[in-house]
């Protein structure tokens, strides 16, 4: 096998973290969520195999350049009309010609509010926990000025 190719051993084992989407011997698909949780990390100045390390990935096994090429996928991603939504699924095959009934299209468009829902909720739980997180850092700033 190649130098960037998985062993099954190490395919096991990056399926068991729960960031992990898929993995194939060849590439890793992380979830929306660990893209947030690294960009957010990274905004807060960890390096990024600081912020793999503390997701329990094992920075030997993904190496320099795939963990490089991660960190500047995410960045980009984030600044994407769509974030960090997989766009692959949205546009892959030939388009449906297929007419959809009433009761179908108001299937999508409540499963899309829903979606949407539970995004915003999660969005905002992260700008809570961003701030308490300051908010802590910038007490304890004033304790040892204090000092």
């Amino acid at each position: 096998m190649g130098v960037n190719y998985f062993t099954e051993d190490q395919i096991k084992q990056l399926r068991m973290n729960p960031y992990v989407k898929n993995v194939s011997e060849k590439a890793i698909t992380y979830t929306e969520e660990f893209k947030e949780v690294f960009l957010t990390m990274y905004n807060q100045g960890m390096s990024p195999s600081a912020i793999l390390r503390e997701l329990q990935f094992d920075v030997s096994t993904l190496g320099e350049s795939r963990i490089s090429n991660l960190s500047n996928r995410i960045r980009k991603q984030s600044i994407r009309a769509e974030g960090f939504e997989d766009s692959r699924k949205d546009n892959a095959g030939r388009p449906s010609n297929k007419e959809l009934s009433t009761e179908e299209i108001i299937q999508r468009k409540n499963d899309e509010i829903e979606y949407l829902k539970q995004k915003v909720e999660f969005l905002s739980d992260l700008r809570r926990l961003e701030r308490e997180a300051m908010w802590k850092e910038s007490k304890l700033r004033k304790k040892k000025n204090s000092r």
